[in-house]
C-alpha cells in the first residue's frame, strides 16, 4: 500500500513567512492579429497562467493582460520568487508487516525506506481507517519561479486556441499569424526558451512607424529592463498596450470631434465599431473627414453600412438622427499634420460611396415585382426548394395569419408584402451589403409606388434580428415576420432537419424565439396549430419530401422556446411553466394564451392561501389517480355530510365562474375562483372518510373528487406545482 499527500511546509503567520516577490512579464509578438481574436485570447491567456501558477504553488498578487494587433501580453505583480515548499507524506506498509516480534524493521520497512530515500529510523507512523501504517515524511523545497516558468511556458502557450490558425515554419506551432518575438522576464532576468521557433528574451518591438525616434528602435527592437516598465517603455515607442486606456482615448476623441462639428456619433453601431477600433490600433487616434453632400440622396442606411463595413468609420448625425456629410476615422498614427491621413480616408470613402450610389441607381431601374422570377435561381435549401417557392408559401401563410388574428382587412397588404419581401435579395445593393436585406426592399418598394403599409412591412419583417431588437411596429409587418419564420420552421421540421443539442445550423431556435416575442409582445392570440398545418400542406403540394422521424414535433419546439422566454424575460418558476405546458394543446397552440396563464399562475403563487390550496388539491388528485377513477356523476341523495354538500355546491358555482373567466381570457379571475375552493376542500377531508364502508357512498365521494380534479385541470396540470413539504 502506498499513498501520497502534500501539505504546505508552514501555514502559520502567512504574512511573516511570505516569500519574497518579484514581477513577471510575458509578451508574444506577431504579425497583425485579426481584431476579433485579441480580447478572447487575452482572457484565455489570463485563465491559463492563473491556473498554472496555482497548480505550481507560485502565489501572486495580481494579473493584468494587454493586447494590440501585434502583441498579447500578461503582467504579474507580486509573484513569489520561488514555489511554496511542501511536506510530502507517503504511506508505506502497515506497522504489523514492517516490524517483527522483537520490534526490528523487516525487509518491507527497509525496502520502503530505501525507495523513499530516508533512513528506517526516520519513518513515522500514521493512524488510518485500516490501522497503523508507516509514513515517510519529506520536505520538498520550492524551485525558483524563473526555473518553473522557463520549463513550462512553451507547453502553456501551445494551449492557446483560436478560431483560425496557421503554421508558418518547421516548429508546427499553430497561431493566427506568424510569431516574431517573445518577451519573458522575471524581475530583471530574461528567461530563455524556444517557442514557435523563436528564442525568448527581453527584446520587444514598438510601433511599426512611430518607434524610429529611439536609436535603433525600429530595426533592433526595444529592450524591456523590468516588467513594471513595460507599459511606459512601449508608450515611448508609440504603443498603448492597455486596451482599456485605448478605449478611453478613442471615446474621448470621438466625443470631442462630434461636439466640434455640432453633431453626435451614430449610436446603433457605436459599440461594435469602438471595439473594432480598440483592437485594430496600437496608437489610438481619430480624424474627422467629410464626403460630398450629394451622397445624402442615397438612403442613410446604405451610407452608414458602407462606412462601417468597408472602412470601420463612425457616422455622424444631427439631433434629429439625420446623417451629416462627415465621418470619424480611427487611425493608427500620431503625427503633427494629420491632413494626409484625412485626405486619404476621404478619397477611399468617396470611391465606396460612389459604388453604393451606383448600386442604388441601377437597382431602381428594375421593379421588385419584376425581380421575382430571379428568385427561382436562388436556392433556399436543396431539400426545400428555391426562394421563389418559399415566397409562394409565405404569401399563403400571410393570408392565413391575417384571418387567424382577426384582421382580414390587412390580408391583401400582408400578401403583397410577402410576395415582394425577398425580391431585394437579388439586387446589387444587398449583394454588396447583406445586412441591408429588408431595408433596401422597403426603399425600392416605395420607389415602385407600393402602398406605405406594404413598404414598411417589407422593411420590418426581419425584426427582431437579435434578442434585444424591437419587434415590428405595424400589424402587417408583424404578420409578415410571423409568416416568414413559421414557414422556415415548418419547412425544416417537415423535412426532418431538427436542431439537436447545441447544433442549430439553420438558426431555428432564433426563428422560434422571434415567433414567441412577436405573438406575446404584440398581443396576438392565434391558433398556430392550424397555421402550421396549412404550412405543411403547402410544402406537400410543392413536392417537399416529409421526414417525420427526426425529433420532437414543432409545437413542442415552440413550447420550449416559450419556456425559455418565460424563464429569461419574465423570471417565471419552472413548476409554473410545467403546469401550464403540461396541458398545452398542440393542435391549437395559442402561445400568448399559454403565456398569460403562466403570468396569472405565477402571480397567484405568492398569495397566502395558495400553497395550502395546492396541498388539498394534490390530495384529491392523488386519490382519483390512484383509484383510476373516471366517473364524474355525483348523486345528491348520497351527499349525507354537510361538508360534502358544501363542496359540491362550491364546485358547481366555481365551474360556471371559471368557464366564464376562461372564455374571457381572465386567468387571474379563474384562479381566484379556484382559491375560493380551499376551505370547502379542507373541510371535506376533515369531515368525511373518502373510503367509506358503504360502496355507493365511497363511489360518490370519489366522483366528487374527480370533479374537483377536472375543475383544476381546466387551467393546467396544477399537480406540477411545488409547495413546501410536498
Amino acid at each position: 500500500m502506498s499513498s501520497r499527500r502534500s501539505t504546505p511546509a508552514s501555514t502559520k503567520h502567512p504574512k511573516r513567512n511570505r516569500l519574497p516577490t518579484t514581477s513577471f512579464l510575458l509578451e508574444i509578438g506577431s504579425e497583425e492579429l485579426p481584431w476579433q481574436t485579441i480580447h478572447p485570447a487575452m482572457m484565455q491567456l489570463a485563465q491559463l497562467l492563473e491556473g498554472f501558477l496555482a497548480n505550481h504553488r507560485l502565489s501572486q498578487d495580481s494579473i493584468r493582460t494587454f493586447g494590440t494587433p501585434r502583441r498579447l501580453a500578461i503582467l504579474v505583480d507580486g509573484l513569489a520568487t520561488k514555489q511554496t515548499s511542501i511536506l510530502q507524506e507517503t504511506l508505506g506498509p502497515s506497522k504489523a508487516v514492517a516490524f517483527d516480534a522483537q520490534g526490528h524493521p523487516t525487509k518491507a520497512a527497509q525496502g520502503f525506506a530505501k525507495s523513499q530515500g530516508v533512513d528506517v529510523g526516520a519513518l513515522e507512523t500514521r493512524e488510518t481507517s485500516k490501522g497503523v501504517y508507516l509514513c515517510a515524511v519529506k520536505q520538498e523545497k520550492g524551485l525558483p519561479a524563473a526555473t518553473v516558468l522557463t520549463q513550462h511556458l512553451p507547453n502553456l502557450l501551445q494551449q492557446l486556441t483560436f478560431p483560425k490558425t496557421m503554421k508558418w515554419n518547421a516548429s508546427g506551432v499553430r497561431y493566427p499569424r506568424p510569431i516574431r518575438w517573445v518577451v519573458a522576464l522575471v524581475g530583471s532576468k530574461a528567461l530563455s526558451f524556444d517557442f514557435a521557433g523563436v528564442r525568448s528574451g527581453a527584446r520587444s518591438w514598438g510601433h511599426r512607424f512611430l518607434s524610429g525616434g529611439k536609436s535603433g528602435a525600429a530595426s533592433q527592437g526595444l529592450k524591456i529592463p523590468r516588467p513594471e516598465l513595460y507599459e511606459a517603455d512601449l508608450a515611448g515607442s508609440g504603443v498603448v498596450v492597455d486596451p482599456v486606456w485605448r478605449r478611453e482615448v478613442l471615446a474621448g476623441q470621438l466625443k470631442q470631434l462630434a461636439r466640434s462639428v455640432k453633431g453626435q456619433v451614430y449610436q446603433a453601431n457605436y459599440e461594435e465599431l469602438l471595439e473594432q477600433a480598440v483592437f485594430s490600433l496600437e496608437c489610438p487616434n481619430v480624424v474627422c473627414g467629410t464626403f460630398a453632400p450629394t451622397y445624402l440622396a442615397v438612403p442613410q442606411e446604405v451610407l452608414i453600412a458602407s462606412m462601417e463595413e468597408h472602412q470601420g468609420f463612425f457616422s455622424v448625425v444631427n439631433r434629429k438622427g439625420e446623417l451629416l456629410p462627415r465621418f470619424f476615422a480611427p487611425t493608427n498614427m500620431d503625427v503633427r499634420n494629420m491632413e494626409l491621413i484625412r485626405v486619404g480616408n476621404e478619397r477611399v470613402l468617396a470611391a465606396r460611396l460612389a459604388d453604393a450610389r451606383y448600386f442604388f441607381d441601377e437597382d431602381r431601374k428594375v421593379k421588385l415585382a419584376d425581380r421575382l422570377p430571379e428568385l427561382n435561381g436562388v436556392v433556399f435549401h436543396k431539400q426545400l426548394g428555391s426562394l421563389y417557392q418559399k415566397t409562394e408559401r409565405t404569401v399563403v401563410l400571410a393570408g392565413v395569419l391575417a384571418e387567424a388574428a382577426g384582421v382580414p382587412e390587412v390580408k391583401a397588404s400582408g400578401q403583397r408584402a410577402a410576395l415582394l419581401s425577398k425580391a431585394d435579395l437579388v439586387t446589387g445593393m444587398v449583394g454588396e451589403f447583406p445586412g441591408l436585406q429588408g431595408v433596401m426592399g422597403e426603399h425600392y418598394a416605395a420607389h415602385d409606388g407600393e402602398p406605405a403599409e406594404v413598404c414598411q412591412a417589407i422593411g420590418e419583417h426581419y425584426r427582431p434580428r437579435t434578442p434585444d431588437d424591437a419587434i415590428p411596429e405595424t400589424t402587417v409587418g408583424r404578420l409578415l415576420a410571423l409568416a416568414d419564420r413559421l414557414d422556415t420552421l415548418a419547412a425544416f421540421f417537415y423535412a426532418g432537419m431538427v436542431p439537436s443539442g447545441s447544433e442549430d445550423p439553420f438558426g431555428l431556435r432564433r426563428s422560434a424565439f422571434g415567433v414567441i416575442r412577436i405573438v406575446i409582445e404584440a398581443g396576438l392570440n392565434i391558433n398556430l396549430g392550424a397555421v402550421l398545418q396549412q404550412a405543411e400542406q403547402r410544402l406537400a403540394q410543392q413536392g417537399v419530401k416529409a421526414d417525420g422521424h427526426a425529433g420532437p414535433p414543432l409545437h413542442q419546439f415552440l413550447e420550449e422556446r416559450l419556456r425559455y422566454y418565460g424563464r429569461i424575460m419574465a423570471g417565471y418558476r419552472e413548476d409554473v411553466m410545467d403546469s401550464v405546458l403540461g396541458r398545452a394543446d398542440g393542435d391549437s397552440l395559442d402561445l400568448r394564451d399559454l403565456f398569460l396563464r403562466m403570468e396569472a399562475l405565477q402571480a397567484i403563487t405568492s398569495q397566502p392561501d395558495f400553497d395550502s390550496l395546492i396541498v388539498g388539491f394534490k390530495r384529491a388528485h392523488r386519490i382519483v389517480e390512484k383509484e383510476a377513477w373516471t366517473t364524474r356523476t355525483v348523486e345528491a341523495a348520497l351527499l349525507t355530510h354537510p361538508t360534502e354538500q358544501t363542496l359540491q355546491q362550491a364546485v358547481e358555482t366555481a365551474k360556471r365562474a371559471v368557464a366564464h373567466s376562461l372564455d374571457a381570457h381572465d386567468y387571474h379571475g379563474a384562479l381566484k375562483q379556484l382559491i375560493g375552493l380551499k376551505s370547502p376542500i379542507d373541510q371535506f377531508f376533515d369531515g368525511v372518510l373518502v373510503n367509506a364502508p358503504e360502496p355507493e357512498v365511497r363511489a360518490n365521494r370519489l366522483s366528487l373528487l374527480r370533479q374537483v380534479d377536472d375543475l383544476f385541470s381546466v387551467f393546467g396540470d396544477l399537480s406540477q406545482i411545488q409547495v413546501q413539504g410536498q
